[in-house]
């Protein structure tokens, strides 16, 4: 199935619903950094939000130095952020409330 980009409206009415996310204009993204303890608790979190995207086959670019752990989400077949980053993001909100 077609994944679609978001529309400019959708977009801004998913960008509402996520405030800790930022936005990235020049990727059509979204963005967010988790900081933890310690890199154990970093890692079990990239852990858990590995087989959310297995699952949701639907994977993040992201990065880990520490505690630190940073996350984009687009969709490339979309050319840009689709309906399957707000759920992904929602998802991984959902992790760490």
């Amino acid at each position: 199935m077609q994944v679609e980009a978001l529309s400019q409206a959708e977009r801004e009415d998913a960008l509402d619903g996520l405030p800790d996310w930022d936005y990235e204009d020049g990727r059509d993204a979204i963005t967010r950094t988790f900081t933890f303890d310690d890199f154990n608790q970093a890692f079990g979190f990239m852990t858990q939000v590995a087989l959310l995207a297995e699952k949701a086959n639907h994977h993040p670019e992201w990065s880990n130095v520490y505690n630190r752990v940073e996350i984009l989400l687009t969709t490339h077949d979309a050319g840009g952020l689709s309906s399957r980053d707000v759920e992904m993001a929602q998802a991984i909100d959902a992790l760490v409330e």
